[in-house]
């Protein structure tokens, strides 16, 4: 089997087992689902399923969090050269956050602790796509500083993701009044100076 075919086999399997776990746990609720459904579900055995998820919580997430580091890097890499750096960042975190998670894997995200949890720790993911894609930007050979940037970045957008995402003291889900999207920017806007003193210092 070809390089290739191999990789795009477990990209599939990931796809599937991820799309399982979503689907199973707004079926029955996240805490009633096991791996083994998940593995059964998606066609594979439990050993397998070890292989791409530490968690259920992690299977589940993965559906509505998938590639998006990458995405985000990509995103960075395709805006305009003469936007601002701390522009640029923001405005390619924010595409990415727009529209997902969605109706009801959002009501199941923002109502499990669990859940809500594993979103937010996805954010760090972007660290070092990220890091690459700024000194790609920039032009700064300055590996240090730029992965430096890329894990406060990774933090803002977990903070921001974590209060979207956040429950009142009654238990009640609360139903954010600002998108996740404008947060996202929000909590960006305090990185600004760093940033554009990423781009100053590059050269």
């Amino acid at each position: 089997m070809g390089d290739g075919l191999r990789e795009r086999k477990k990209i599939a399997t990931r796809e599937a087992l991820s799309a399982a776990a979503l689907r199973l746990a707004l079926e029955h609720g996240p805490d009633n689902v096991r791996v083994d459904d998940i593995a059964t579900a998606a066609g594979v055995s439990p050993r397998t399923y070890n292989n791409y998820f530490s968690s259920r919580e992690q299977a589940i997430v993965a559906a509505v969090a998938a590639d998006r580091a990458l995405r985000i890097a990509a995103a960075l890499r395709a805006r305009p050269d003469a936007e601002p750096l701390s522009e640029a960042v923001a405005e390619a975190m924010a595409e990415q956050y727009t529209a997902e998670p969605a109706g009801d894997a959002l009501a199941l995200i923002t109502t499990s602790a669990s859940l809500r949890k594993e979103f937010a720790n996805t954010v760090g993911s972007i660290e070092l796509p990220l890091a690459d894609a700024l000194a790609a930007r920039t032009g700064n050979d300055d590996r240090l500083a730029t992965a430096v940037l890329a894990a406060a970045i990774s933090a803002a957008a977990r903070i921001a993701v974590e209060r979207w995402a956040s429950r009142s003291e009654s238990g009640l889900v609360l139903v954010p009044a600002t998108p996740l999207a404008d947060l996202l920017r929000e909590a960006l806007s305090h990185l600004a100076p760093a940033m554009d003193a990423l781009t100053a210092r590059a050269g």
